[in-house]
């Protein structure tokens, strides 16, 4: 059998497995896992969206004494964006488990605060190189108890020319520890950072399709710069009429004044559109994600670095105005479609100039080049969300609770279940889902009768 009881989890963790719906390990649990579960170090190979946090989110959660209030496991991610969702995956991973503490260090929130909060020492610390860095040499970031070293992501981390804060944490790290090493790709460079950091790895290479058919159609178009957003209307306005609900769209630039126009065209159009770049406040950031994720956005433009770690399970299609630059961000960008047995599309731009870095892209990745014409339709892909995000200026810090926001919204009178979509809570706000044709009975209902008879200031976020 290829489930969580097979394997020496601590029972509160088979029960989040079960909890979470998580039936079967998919490959990349059912490989690494009982080699994490035996103490190793492990490289890994895989792809965003293959299961890998639970990996060695288990891993980590099983060998962790709660007792002992003290640091005992690091994840490394290579942006503020994946670093959280990794850490709200880990919570939810941990609930079954009493008093678990987890922090996230990150660059974008104030240095003060963390150090204030780090006077009582979390079990695990999730973060950015950067950040985790200064805390190191600050000391207000102990890490003599560390069991556990996780650097995800590591290819785009070195990517981002974070190899000399690696090497500098590690030099923080006790020597006896277990390092997780996860790569979408195996570069010389990632298998360096192997050889320097780890012992006697066991190496594992799994992709997030294996024992699935791969169900992407991958679709390439010939054209003139001059003509990419034209293009680009008539692939969303296909896509409409191909799918018989909502559906979205993630639109790749190469360049972040790009990203801008791009998005800006879209709105005009009467598509609803939301840029993402490293020029965005990180607040805006977290929020445009947000809004994507909880189906308040009908088309996401970013750039590569930006949209990393975006895992949204039933997205159909994923355009590249500006053919990627190498194989490996190829197979970034055209994995973010066809998950979870789906099918996507993944359609690329491509002008005259192009032509033989497309043909290079698919003889490195192994497949044949479908050139194919641009649909034949007026380009009219207008397209509103269905939901709205309610934003509540109360939070984590205040003790609500998403069952506390739900019951306020449906309680008698209320809205209808189906009408409240994703809620998340930071530690100052709340942000809420909610059916677009609702949000003013949603809204006033708050104002009204408050939350556990408190009021909350209101707003809302909108293109």
């Amino acid at each position: 059998m290829n489930d969580f009881t097979t394997l020496a989890l601590r029972r509160e963790l088979i029960d989040s497995a079960s909890a979470r719906g998580f039936d079967r390990m998919t490959p990349v649990q059912a490989q690494t896992l009982p080699e994490i579960l035996a103490g190793k170090d492990v490289l890994a190979q895989a792809e965003t969206g293959s299961g890998k946090t639970a990996a060695f989110g288990f891993g980590l959660l099983n060998a962790l004494a709660v007792d002992l209030a003290q640091t005992q496991a690091l994840v490394l991610c290579p942006t503020r964006e994946l670093a959280d969702q990794v850490a709200q995956a880990l919570r939810q991973f941990a609930a079954t488990i009493p008093n678990v503490k987890l922090m996230t260090l990150c660059g974008g929130a104030p240095m003060r605060a963390q150090i204030n909060s780090l006077s009582e020492p979390p079990h695990i610390v999730v973060g950015t190189p950067g950040r985790i860095l200064a805390h190191l040499k600050r000391e207000s970031l102990q890490t003599n108890a560390l069991q556990t070293l996780v650097l995800d992501e590591a290819d785009r981390m070195l990517d981002m020319g974070f190899i000399t804060d690696i090497q500098a944490i590690i030099g923080h790290l006790p020597a006896d520890r277990q390092t997780l090493l996860f790569s979408a790709t195996w570069s010389e460079e990632v298998r360096g950072v192997s050889t320097q950091f780890q012992r006697a790895p066991v190496q594992i290479t799994v992709s997030a399709n294996d024992g699935q058919t791969l169900r992407i159609a991958q679709i390439f178009h010939q054209v003139t710069d001059a003509d990419k957003c034209v293009a680009l209307e008539r692939v969303l306005a296909d896509t409409k009429q191909r799918e018989s609900q909502f559906a979205q769209a993630l639109v790749f630039c190469n360049r972040r004044d790009d990203v801008d126009r791009v998005s800006a065209h879209l709105n005009a159009r009467g598509v609803s559109a939301l840029a993402l770049h490293g020029d965005r406040e990180q607040r805006e950031r977290d929020e445009v994600l947000l809004r994507f994720a909880n189906q308040s956005c009908a088309v996401l433009v970013a750039t590569d670095v930006a949209a990393r770690g975006l895992d949204i399970a039933s997205l159909s299609l994923v355009v590249s105005m500006d053919l990627a630059r190498d194989v490996d961000t190829h197979t970034h960008r055209i994995g973010r479609t066809g998950r979870a047995g789906e099918s996507g599309r993944a359609v690329s731009f491509c002008t005259p100039r192009d032509r033989e870095r497309a043909e290079r892209i698919a003889a490195d990745a192994g497949f044949r080049l479908n050139w194919s014409r641009l649909p034949d339709n007026d380009g009219s892909a207008r397209a509103q969300p269905p939901m709205a995000t309610l934003v509540i200026q109360g939070g984590r810090r205040d003790k609500l609770r998403p069952g506390d926001i739900l019951g306020a919204l449906t309680g008698e009178g209320g809205l209808a279940g189906d009408d409240v979509g994703k809620i998340e809570i930071t530690t100052v706000r709340a942000y809420v889902a909610i059916a677009r044709a609702k949000v003013k009975t949603a809204r006033d209902r708050l104002r009204q009768a408050g939350i556990k008879g408190r009021r909350f200031r209101l707003g809302l976020l909108d293109s």
